[in-house]
């Protein structure tokens, strides 16, 4: 298959707090490979979005990475100075972030926003850099984009904000674009204009994706592959039609039990008991076994490592040496 685009490998985050130390990022590893639409899938505060923020090097203290790589077109990004990191990144990789208004100034037009992130990562004068805003505008479905470019964001709807946003991050034509809960703030209809979206740009511009979410419908639909994320690590990894055809972690299990299906009929949704744990004091062995209805008397002691189950698949549970299942390398 070739190297992938993106790797990170053993990626710690840590944020220092008057509380204690959240281990909010916890040793996750995940590949994305050239023109592929990767998920990264969980409950909400399990670290997806730190995940996120760590790949991007974003993250502002009380954060700090402490540990890890993050390997992109043959360079780990965290061994990059601060220049060479603006550099690569909004021009080689990109993110869209789940709400406009905080990633958007209010005191710029939004056509001088995306010619700023032109400038940066191209070797344009200004003139060209606001048709290659303009262009942007356009091929994100913007109508009238000739005079939306001249708007504050405080004029646009969410849609168009988030519709900006995106533009700010394909127009300089990224390698891997990082959407981070890209729909969670708009309605039905609009989520599903912006995925289309994002859709028909990756193959309009061969650009490999990370999608960041807790919709399961939107990885059915959009993805190829999957890494599901609990407590800050990830827990089991597969092609999208293994995933949801036979998870293996009893956690995807209770996920996909939770969720709407348009294939099967259901009185009542069953829901996972208990709540996330507590990040700066996580259980032991294990971090879903106060949750699991499968669990062994092992998992409240060991942390299980990755169990390699079949080619591309793989889980973090101990299910899977009594399954006779070989330890992941």
């Amino acid at each position: 298959m070739g190297e992938p685009l993106l790797s990170a490998r053993d990626l710690a985050t840590r944020l220092f707090t008057d509380s204690g130390t959240v281990q909010a990022v916890d040793g996750v590893s995940l590949n994305v490979g050239h023109g592929e639409a990767v998920a990264l899938v969980g409950e909400s505060g399990c670290g997806k979005s730190m995940t996120a923020l760590s790949l991007m090097r974003l993250v502002r203290p009380p954060g700090r990475i402490v540990s890890g790589e993050v390997i992109f077109e043959g360079r780990n990004l965290l061994s990059l100075s601060d220049r060479e990191m603006r550099a690569v990144r909004g021009g080689r990789l990109a993110m869209v972030f789940q709400d406009p208004m905080t990633f958007l100034n209010p005191l710029m037009r939004v056509g001088e926003q995306i010619v700023e992130a032109v400038l940066l990562h191209q070797y344009l004068e200004r003139g060209k850099a606001r048709m290659a805003a303009l262009e942007a505008l356009e091929r994100v479905g913007i109508a009238a984009a000739g005079n939306v470019i001249d708007y504050f964001p405080h004029q646009l709807s969410g849609g168009m904000r988030q519709r900006v946003l995106i533009a700010m991050a394909i127009s300089s034509k990224p390698a891997l674009l990082i959407a981070d809960e890209p729909t969670t703030a708009l309605d039905v209809t609009i989520q599903a204009q912006i995925m289309r979206l994002l859709a028909e740009l990756r193959r309009e511009l061969s650009t490999s994706m990370l999608l960041i979410t807790h919709d399961l419908g939107l990885v059915a639909e959009y993805c190829d592959r999957v890494y599901v994320m609990y407590a800050g690590k990830i827990v089991e990894e597969g092609d999208v039609c293994s995933i949801f055809a036979r998870p293996r972690h009893p956690y995807t299990r209770a996920l996909l039990r939770s969720t709407l299906s348009p294939d099967k009929r259901v009185e009542m949704l069953e829901s996972i008991e208990g709540q996330p744990p507590n990040l700066i004091t996580p259980p032991s062995g294990c971090r879903f076994h106060p949750r699991c209805v499968e669990k062994l008397s092992r998992c409240s002691v060991e942390p299980p490592p990755d169990f390699a189950i079949a080619p591309g698949a793989r889980a973090r549970c101990w299910l899977y040496e009594e399954a006779g299942c070989a330890a992941a390398p």
